[in-house]
Protein backbone atom coordinates (compact mmCIF):
# COMPACT_ATOMS: atom_id res chain seq x y z
CA UNK A 1 0.00 0.00 0.00
CA UNK A 2 1.72 3.46 -0.89
CA UNK A 3 1.70 5.91 1.61
CA UNK A 4 0.42 9.45 0.73
CA UNK A 5 2.33 12.72 1.86
CA UNK A 6 -0.09 15.85 3.25
CA UNK A 7 1.92 17.86 0.22
CA UNK A 8 0.48 15.32 -2.32
CA UNK A 9 -2.64 15.68 -0.69
CA UNK A 10 -2.60 19.77 -0.37
CA UNK A 11 -1.49 19.24 -4.27
CA UNK A 12 -4.42 17.10 -5.53
CA UNK A 13 -6.63 19.84 -3.94
CA UNK A 14 -4.81 22.69 -5.24
CA UNK A 15 -5.57 21.22 -8.60
CA UNK A 16 -9.31 20.56 -8.06
CA UNK A 17 -9.77 23.72 -6.80
CA UNK A 18 -7.96 25.27 -10.31
CA UNK A 19 -10.06 22.84 -12.49
CA UNK A 20 -13.06 24.12 -10.87
CA UNK A 21 -12.29 27.86 -11.23
CA UNK A 22 -12.05 26.78 -14.79
CA UNK A 23 -14.90 25.33 -14.93
CA UNK A 24 -17.12 28.05 -13.64
CA UNK A 25 -15.17 30.62 -15.58
CA UNK A 26 -15.87 28.62 -18.84
CA UNK A 27 -19.26 28.37 -18.33
CA UNK A 28 -20.20 31.99 -17.42
CA UNK A 29 -19.08 32.37 -21.09
CA UNK A 30 -22.26 30.36 -21.95
CA UNK A 31 -24.92 31.88 -20.22
CA UNK A 32 -26.21 35.69 -21.13
CA UNK A 33 -28.42 36.00 -18.31
CA UNK A 34 -26.51 38.60 -15.19
CA UNK A 35 -27.48 36.51 -12.49
CA UNK A 36 -26.20 33.35 -13.18
CA UNK A 37 -23.09 35.11 -14.86
CA UNK A 38 -22.56 36.61 -11.72
CA UNK A 39 -23.03 33.87 -9.66
CA UNK A 40 -20.56 31.92 -11.62
CA UNK A 41 -17.75 34.75 -11.30
CA UNK A 42 -18.18 34.59 -7.35
CA UNK A 43 -18.16 30.57 -7.12
CA UNK A 44 -14.96 31.21 -9.32
CA UNK A 45 -13.72 33.90 -7.37
CA UNK A 46 -14.28 31.52 -4.25
CA UNK A 47 -12.28 28.59 -6.00
CA UNK A 48 -9.75 31.16 -6.22
CA UNK A 49 -9.84 31.82 -2.66
CA UNK A 50 -9.92 28.06 -2.00
CA UNK A 51 -6.52 27.60 -3.78
CA UNK A 52 -4.77 30.35 -2.00
CA UNK A 53 -5.54 28.96 0.69
CA UNK A 54 -4.41 25.79 0.08
CA UNK A 55 -1.24 26.83 -1.45
CA UNK A 56 -0.57 29.51 2.26
CA UNK A 57 -0.91 26.47 4.41
CA UNK A 58 1.26 23.88 2.13
CA UNK A 59 3.64 27.13 2.50
CA UNK A 60 2.92 27.13 6.25
CA UNK A 61 1.40 30.40 6.62
CA UNK A 62 -1.70 28.75 8.37
CA UNK A 63 -2.35 27.20 11.03
CA UNK A 64 -5.34 24.74 11.36
CA UNK A 65 -7.52 26.82 12.66
CA UNK A 66 -7.68 29.16 9.57
CA UNK A 67 -10.71 27.69 8.38
CA UNK A 68 -13.79 28.27 10.59
CA UNK A 69 -16.96 25.80 10.01
CA UNK A 70 -20.07 26.66 10.46
CA UNK A 71 -23.76 24.71 10.58
CA UNK A 72 -24.44 24.43 6.68
CA UNK A 73 -28.18 23.78 5.48
CA UNK A 74 -28.26 20.86 3.09
CA UNK A 75 -31.69 21.15 1.01
CA UNK A 76 -30.32 17.87 -1.09
CA UNK A 77 -31.50 19.34 -4.66
CA UNK A 78 -28.55 17.92 -6.59
CA UNK A 79 -28.53 14.40 -4.59
CA UNK A 80 -32.17 14.31 -6.31
CA UNK A 81 -32.01 15.82 -9.46
CA UNK A 82 -29.84 15.15 -12.58
CA UNK A 83 -27.25 17.56 -13.72
CA UNK A 84 -28.54 19.33 -16.70
CA UNK A 85 -26.83 19.13 -20.17
CA UNK A 86 -24.70 22.39 -20.23
CA UNK A 87 -24.17 21.84 -24.08
CA UNK A 88 -28.27 22.07 -24.63
CA UNK A 89 -28.66 26.47 -24.06
CA UNK A 90 -28.92 25.72 -20.65
CA UNK A 91 -31.45 28.14 -18.55
CA UNK A 92 -30.61 30.10 -15.54
CA UNK A 93 -31.90 27.18 -13.14
CA UNK A 94 -29.91 24.53 -15.17
CA UNK A 95 -27.07 26.62 -14.55
CA UNK A 96 -27.54 26.93 -10.63
CA UNK A 97 -28.01 23.05 -10.72
CA UNK A 98 -25.11 22.37 -12.84
CA UNK A 99 -22.91 24.34 -9.83
CA UNK A 100 -24.74 22.67 -7.05
CA UNK A 101 -23.33 18.70 -8.13
CA UNK A 102 -20.20 20.29 -8.85
CA UNK A 103 -19.95 21.42 -5.62
CA UNK A 104 -21.37 18.34 -4.08
CA UNK A 105 -18.53 16.44 -5.98
CA UNK A 106 -16.13 18.67 -4.12
CA UNK A 107 -17.77 18.27 -0.62
CA UNK A 108 -17.14 14.38 -1.63
CA UNK A 109 -14.01 14.43 -2.64
CA UNK A 110 -12.75 16.32 0.46
CA UNK A 111 -14.83 14.30 2.45
CA UNK A 112 -13.67 10.59 1.20
CA UNK A 113 -10.16 12.38 1.44
CA UNK A 114 -10.85 12.90 5.24
CA UNK A 115 -12.01 9.68 6.11
CA UNK A 116 -8.43 8.12 4.81
CA UNK A 117 -6.66 10.34 7.36
CA UNK A 118 -5.83 9.63 10.91
CA UNK A 119 -7.51 11.80 13.80
CA UNK A 120 -5.10 15.10 13.43
CA UNK A 121 -5.00 18.17 11.68
CA UNK A 122 -4.82 17.20 8.71
CA UNK A 123 -8.04 15.35 8.69
CA UNK A 124 -9.65 18.42 10.22
CA UNK A 125 -8.32 20.45 7.61
CA UNK A 126 -10.14 18.11 4.68
CA UNK A 127 -13.56 18.29 6.95
CA UNK A 128 -12.68 22.21 6.71
CA UNK A 129 -12.82 22.37 3.42
CA UNK A 130 -15.45 19.60 2.38
CA UNK A 131 -17.32 22.14 4.62
CA UNK A 132 -16.65 25.32 2.58
CA UNK A 133 -17.91 23.46 -0.80
CA UNK A 134 -21.02 22.25 1.33
CA UNK A 135 -21.87 26.19 1.99
CA UNK A 136 -21.13 27.20 -1.90
CA UNK A 137 -23.75 24.02 -2.55
CA UNK A 138 -25.97 25.79 0.05
CA UNK A 139 -26.33 29.13 -2.23
CA UNK A 140 -26.82 27.78 -5.38
CA UNK A 141 -29.52 25.24 -4.38
CA UNK A 142 -30.75 28.27 -2.40
CA UNK A 143 -30.70 30.52 -5.87
CA UNK A 144 -31.73 26.96 -7.80
CA UNK A 145 -35.09 26.72 -5.88
CA UNK A 146 -36.15 30.24 -6.14
CA UNK A 147 -34.77 30.81 -9.98
CA UNK A 148 -36.95 27.45 -10.53
CA UNK A 149 -40.21 27.62 -8.23
CA UNK A 150 -40.20 31.62 -8.06
CA UNK A 151 -42.90 33.09 -6.09
CA UNK A 152 -46.09 33.24 -7.38
CA UNK A 153 -48.51 36.44 -6.42
CA UNK A 154 -50.79 34.25 -4.05
CA UNK A 155 -48.16 33.17 -1.89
Amino acid sequence: MSVITIVEIIDKAIQREIEAYEFYTSLSKKVNEKDAKDTLKYLASEEVKHKEFLQSYKDGKYDKNALKTSEVVDYKIAEFLDIPDIDKDPQTKDIYLIAAHRELNSYKFYIKLSELQPDGEVKQILVKMANEELKHKEKVEYLYSNTAFGQTQGG
